[in-house]
């Protein structure tokens, strides 16, 4: 019997598939928990509207993040924060602080995905890699300066 995975099921397959199984076990485990679904034309054609769709939107959103991330690559952010001798910060500037910035120049970025190996400790310039999809990254210049 072909059905249509509503969840992923161990041995049989990922969600969306349409997968041939025994007629019991459709019947007595995959129907009874509503693991699948009959294979019928309609459904069938369903789920593969559905699946164009997401790879639709998937390439919209990969190529906006592409443009994003040529844009960040043009963009310093200056943080002025208070110094003491030697350029040592009273604290420290974390992603947090990056983000907000980011924010405020018109840059939607979660700061997690600002890759800070440490908290910035002493005013300079740094060029920090931002993480803004799977494979895709950039890179922005964060410049440091005492008020």
């Amino acid at each position: 019997m072909k059905v249509i995975l509503n969840e992923d099921v161990k041995g049989s397959g990922k969600k969306g598939d349409v997968v041939e199984v025994s007629d019991g076990y459709a019947r007595n485990f995959l129907f009874k928990k509503k693991l699948a679904e009959v294979a019928t034309s309609v459904n069938v054609n369903s789920i593969k509207i559905k699946k164009e769709a997401e790879a639709f939107h998937f390439a919209e959103t990969l190529k906006e993040t592409k443009q994003l991330a040529e844009e960040l690559k043009k963009v310093t952010v200056n943080l002025k924060v208070k110094c003491g001798e030697n350029g040592k910060i009273f604290g420290s500037v974390t992603s947090k602080e990056i983000s907000a910035k980011l924010l405020d120049m018109g840059f939607d970025i979660d700061k997690k995905k600002i890759v800070l190996k440490e908290p910035i400790k002493s005013a300079g310039s740094y060029v920090l890699a931002v993480k803004l999809f799977p494979k895709i990254t950039s890179q922005i210049s964060v410049f440091v300066e005492n008020e």
